[in-house]
């Protein structure tokens, strides 16, 4: 692929997901690892939508971490961004699961959260080679949570400035990453004054902006151009513009929903890619473009993993497809969920 449109920096890590589910976390028995981490997540899943991206993160000079690597390249993401620390491990987060897939993240084992390889990105090594042709960045708030972390994203983010990259932000909010989560909402506030976009679940609009009104929330940030609120099984508010609406979620066997909102993202970013500000001035065009993302959270959930299990375009676009008969049949109209 050629140079990557979108930079996703954050965290690459091991979900460790637990085999039994419905267990409580010293129930359970055994435990499978996924390749995980949402910045992570969202770089494979753009690629493997055809839209080219490179990761930026901190590893552990381990084989656990070479392994992550490994994925990112089989992938096809851009891995000059990566860099290894010599002592600390590279990050495995336990996370038990409900009976229908749900999950909750249990915690790092015996190890400190501030004891991982990820805390210790730097910005005197971030490559901003890679910001000269990108389009957007792509960014958590995990890495708000330590200082030298911290001051990598804001390294991003002046050359995002520099090089008029936009700014996607994702709360994808995590206590058990921060020691201060107190000291959270301040940092966030302040780097999403510096965003066009902004995607996070009804839940984390509650906590942070208290409202679920998206309208509301632009009002606040008038420097975001698109807002996204996902509910889950429910569905997605979003305000692209002055295109407003909800689209409910597609039904499907859910299996693990592990990556869901990552594989949302990527598919919400590939269409902003392609369609550019046609989706804040087209209804249909932003109504088609949360449709498709959906679609890629969708399907994303009917089989365990996060990275593994995202889909193609061609999966989506047939997905979308065998909906749209089942939608229209004689046999009267399906709903598309709750």
């Amino acid at each position: 692929m050629g140079n990557p449109q979108v930079l996703c920096l954050g965290e690459i890590l091991f979900d460790c997901l637990a085999d039994q589910l419905g267990q409580p976390l010293d129930k359970v028995m055994s435990w499978t690892r996924y390749p995980g981490g949402a910045p992570a997540n969202v770089a494979c899943g753009l690629v493997k939508l055809d839209i080219p991206s490179a990761f930026i993160g901190c590893i552990g000079s381990d084989s656990i971490g070479e392994e992550l690597v490994n994925v990112l390249q089989d992938v096809g993401v851009n891995t000059w961004g990566v860099q290894r620390h010599p002592s600390l491990a590279t990050r495995q987060v336990y996370v038990i699961r409900s009976l229908d897939g749900d999950r909750h993240f249990a915690g790092f084992g015996s190890t400190p959260t501030v004891d991982f390889a990820d805390t210790q990105l730097t910005a005197d090594h971030l490559p901003e080679e890679v910001f000269k042709q990108a389009q957007y960045l792509v960014l958590g708030t995990i890495t708000l949570a330590y200082p030298q972390s911290r001051q990598a994203v804001y390294r991003a983010v002046e050359w995002a400035k520099k090089y008029h990259l936009k700014i996607f932000l994702d709360i994808n909010w995590r206590s058990v990453f921060w020691e201060q989560p107190e000291g959270a909402i301040a940092l966030i506030n302040d780097l999403l004054n510096t965003a066009s976009f902004l995607k996070c679940t009804d839940e984390e609009a509650e906590q942070f902006f208290q409202t679920q009104n998206t309208a509301a929330i632009q009002q606040r940030f008038r420097n975001l151009q698109g807002i996204l609120i996902t509910a889950g099984e429910r569905g997605c508010h979003y305000q692209l513009g002055n295109n407003q609406g909800f689209i409910p979620a597609f039904p499907v066997q859910v299996i693990d929903t592990t990556g869901a909102g990552d594989s949302f993202v990527a598919g919400f970013l590939k269409q902003l890619v392609e369609q550019n500000d046609q989706l804040f001035e087209d209804r249909s065009l932003a109504q088609a473009a949360i449709r498709y993302a959906s679609a890629a959270g969708a399907l994303t959930t009917t089989k365990l993993g996060a990275i593994a299990a995202q889909p193609t375009d061609t999966d989506i676009q047939a997905f979308l497809s065998d909906f749209r008969l089942t939608e229209f049949s004689p046999k009267g109209k399906q709903s598309e969920g709750n």
